[in-house]
């Protein structure tokens, strides 16, 4: 047998498929659990055992109390037997009652109840199969009813006399005590899940670029440790972010005071061919200080706000094919008009103009496609060019790469378009994937977290 073979019936897999999958219902199952398990064992040792054993000699007792007093029905003058029966009845605690001339058939049922099986084995075994009697209840005390020898004598024998007393009370102790338990600890498993499910949300919101401004640590004292460590990592993520935007700010801003002096010393030529290639080569270079600022900032500096994708995607795509001077008709735009959703505006609109600017230059003919899922909002653009190879749509990700078999995304510009991209949707807590299109092309998904 190949051992690589993964088995069809794995136990494991197939119970926590019926677990819960929260931290708050996995707990409760730990303390809900054994204390099950441990009222079903102390119930069945109860019940099964100790009731049935205690059950079993006071039963015995019983019977043998009944073929005594069987006994001496058929021994005693008829005369005594009166006295006898008042004397019984005041020493065993029992009221007897005899029917003159009847006399009892065999039991054509078997008894049914644990107390009437073993009242049932032991009179037989004590008066043997001979005499017949018959079992039942008035009430909750017990009615034995024997053949002597010219009638039948009725015996009621009081409930404790054959059973433990009210046995319920211990089920409504045990059942009860068990409820009480249960709701304690809700309750306070609740106040401890609580502080880790406001950090997950903290997390969470924290990696869609959203900000948290009111989460403060508190609970058990390593759910405070784990806050105060997000706290921590958020404000060094935040402060390397700003410093490496104003780091960049600076850089650009003290290159492009050399250009637009360089920009105004060309203006003031004549023109010509040198002076022109002069003119696009600063014109390029401000072009890729822009692309190389927004890709260091990432447009960490835009708070999240309620903005209508469905309008966001349209203006985007019109406006990246309006600055390429594109056809309209090479642009078909789908979904819905309006899907109200939590983002960082001008951040992704800049991812998806870039998106639509690459499949613009790749292709005759782009369709950006908005859908909205249960969990996630998917933009996705396509074209009709001539696509990435697989083993290289990753490396289109890179920054300043630039690729130099196939199609070309970045020709012309700095290599960041792809990269500026994904960093933008992953600031969202989602992502872009390449793959091939069914026009024939590139097939570029971007996966927003709703």
């Amino acid at each position: 047998m190949d051992k690589s073979v993964e088995p069809r019936f794995a136990p494991g897999r197939f119970i926590k498929r019926f677990l819960p999958r929260g931290l708050f219902g996995r707990s409760l199952i730990i303390i809900v659990a054994p204390m099950v398990l441990l009222q079903g064992v102390i119930t069945y040792v109860f019940f099964e055992r100790d009731l049935d054993t205690t059950t079993r000699r006071l039963a015995r007792d019983v019977a043998a109390d009944v073929a005594l007093l069987a006994t001496l029905e058929d021994s005693t003058p008829t005369l005594e037997r009166d006295g006898l029966r008042v004397l019984s009845a005041r020493e065993l605690r029992y009221r007897l009652t005899f029917h003159d001339g009847q006399q009892l058939a065999a039991p054509t049922q078997p008894p049914t109840s644990t107390i009437d099986k073993a009242l049932d084995d032991i009179l037989a075994s004590s008066m043997g199969p001979r005499r017949h009697f018959q079992t039942g209840r008035v009430g909750i005390d017990f009615d034995i009813k024997v053949n002597v020898k010219d009638g039948v004598l009725e015996i009621l024998v009081p409930r404790d006399r054959v059973t433990v007393s009210q046995p319920d009370i211990f089920i409504l102790w045990m059942v009860g005590s068990a409820l009480i338990l249960l709701a304690v600890a809700i309750l306070i498993l609740r106040n401890q899940v609580r502080p880790i499910e406001r950090l997950a949300r903290a997390s969470e919101m924290f990696g869609k670029g959203r900000p948290v401004p009111d989460f403060k640590p508190y609970g058990a004292t390593e759910v405070r440790r784990a806050a105060q460590a997000f706290i921590t990592m958020r404000e060094r993520i935040e402060r390397h972010v700003t410093q490496r935007t104003e780091m960049l700010a600076g850089v650009s801003h003290d290159l492009k005071t050399p250009l637009t002096r360089m920009k105004l010393a060309l203006a003031m030529m004549p023109e010509d061919a040198d002076i022109k290639a002069l003119k696009s080569d600063i014109a390029e270079m401000e072009h890729m200080l822009d692309d190389y600022l927004a890709f260091a900032r990432g447009e960490g500096g835009e708070d999240s706000d309620e903005t209508d994708l469905g309008e966001l995607v349209r203006d985007a795509a019109v406006a990246a094919a309006r600055a390429r001077a594109a056809d309209r008709d090479r642009l078909t735009i789908n979904g819905p008009d309006h899907m109200p959703m939590s983002v960082k505006r001008v951040a992704l609109r800049r991812c998806l103009t870039n998106l639509v600017d690459n499949a613009l230059k790749a292709g005759s003919r782009v369709t950006v496609t908005l859908r909205k899922g249960e969990r996630h909002a998917e933009i996705v653009v396509e074209d009709n060019g001539s696509g990435i190879p697989e083993h290289r749509r990753e490396e289109a990700f890179r920054p300043f790469h630039r690729l130099d078999q196939g199609r070309n995304l970045q020709s012309g510009g700095s290599g960041l378009g792809l990269a500026i991209a994904r960093d933008i949707a992953r600031a969202h807590g989602g992502d872009i994937t390449l793959d091939k299109s069914v026009m024939g092309g590139l097939k570029a998904t971007i996966r927003l977290p709703l």
